[in-house]
């Protein structure tokens, strides 16, 4: 499960980084929810999980957020039309 929330967050932030284009910035309303489904993934699996290295949730945990609050940085600033 952590593979998956590690590459849910790389599919994300690529989301993010692909949103950053000219003419591309709504795709932010897909990668928003894509992040915040994944971010909520991940924090169960790192809560839930008994395994003692729990680094694909960290790290699922962190791009997931990080795509979450750029998007809506970018959103914010194009007046969410952008």
């Amino acid at each position: 499960m952590q593979t998956i929330n590690l590459l849910w967050g790389l599919m994300s932030m690529t989301g993010v980084f692909i949103a950053f284009f000219p003419c591309l910035g709504a795709l932010n309303w897909f990668v928003i929810p894509f992040a915040g489904i994944g971010l909520m993934l991940s924090l169960a699996t790192f809560m839930f999980s008994k395994r003692k290295n729990k680094v694909g949730s960290v790290l699922g945990i962190g791009l997931c957020g990080i795509a979450v609050g750029v998007g809506m940085l970018r959103l914010g600033l194009g007046f969410g039309i952008l």
